[in-house]
């Protein structure tokens, strides 16, 4: 088996839903690239760690490089949750099998890759939210509190949102809308107690899946489903305006529910709306690269 003759570098980008792992060389070449399920440590720490092996597992296999292992690799780890102290040290306390592991925020990582290394902000609404502005150094944090106490205008704060209105309707304390109808159809029933029951111990990644039933129903003009969306937008335009005052000239918005924002957004806030350059992980094989060169 031949010698390794050069440094592999991965970028992951671990989210409340997925993660993604993407293998590159020391030229930049794309190797391979991986695909798994949650990997937040503040929801579930083991989980988390289940999600990256695999993702990067499965880079490393769509390789095909026969030398290559996975303690070859010097790897950035972009995940949901670290931005807390606690589950950070939850993190760094695991024993990964990689040559060189670097930790840091999915934030951080989309921000680098969104602005291709350069300066800017990025607003993420995917199952969570949060935003962050790398500016001369300086990254300043927005949002990004978790789920439930955070993350307004993700698809967890979403689904949540539309299960409260659908116990409070069933309850008779609001009016039923076709909002209510579609999420009993989707819990499979329409009493409160069961639905208490089905959703007790649900995570963020659990109510996000009810977050197309909002975004369609919003779309045919559903009420109920209107000012679930009205607040949200609301949130984000806040963003946009605290970004503008810390003085982001290039603001980008990702995520996997950005385009159904985008398009209820304010005339105003659209036009400040740049696309991403590159993938979050991209950003994070950029950083890793950078930290082992420095190192």
């Amino acid at each position: 088996m031949e010698p390794l003759t050069q440094n592999y570098f991965v970028g992951v980008d671990g989210g409340g839903t997925k993660c993604k792992a993407r293998l590159e060389n020391e030229y930049g070449d794309l190797l391979g690239e991986g695909l798994s399920g949650p990997c937040n440590p503040a929801q579930s720490a083991e989980t988390a760690f289940t999600s990256i092996i695999e993702a990067t597992t499965q880079a490393l296999e769509a390789a095909s490089i026969p030398a290559l292992q996975l303690k070859d690799l010097n790897v950035c780890l972009g995940l949901a949750g670290v931005n807390v102290p606690r589950y950070r040290a939850t993190a760094e306390s695991w024993i990964l099998p990689f040559k060189y592991t670097h930790i840091t925020t999915d934030l951080h990582i989309a921000c680098v890759g969104a602005h291709a290394g350069k300066d800017g902000a990025i607003i993420i609404t995917g199952t969570g939210s949060s935003a962050v502005a790398s500016l001369s150094g300086t990254l300043t944090n927005i949002g990004g509190h978790g789920f439930p106490l955070g993350d307004k205008a993700g698809g967890a704060w979403l689904g949540l949102r539309a299960l409260q209105y659908t116990l409070e309707s069933l309850d008779s304390l609001m009016p039923s809308s076709n909002l209510v109808i579609r999420i009993c159809e989707a819990l499979g029933t329409s009493d409160p107690q069961e639905i208490v029951g089905k959703s007790l111990h649900y995570k963020s990644n659990d109510f996000g899946k009810f977050a197309p039933v909002v975004v369609k129903c919003a779309i045919d003009n559903d009420p109920v489903a209107r000012a679930i969306v009205e607040e949200g937008k609301e949130y984000l335009c806040e963003i946009v305006s605290r970004l503008n005052k810390l003085g982001a000239k290039r603001i980008a918005m990702i995520g996997g529910l950005s385009s159904q924002w985008a398009q209820w957004l304010p005339e105003n806030i659209k036009e400040q709306l740049q696309p991403a350059i590159c993938s979050p992980e991209f950003g994070a094989v950029s950083l890793v690269k950078h930290v082992v060169k420095e190192r």
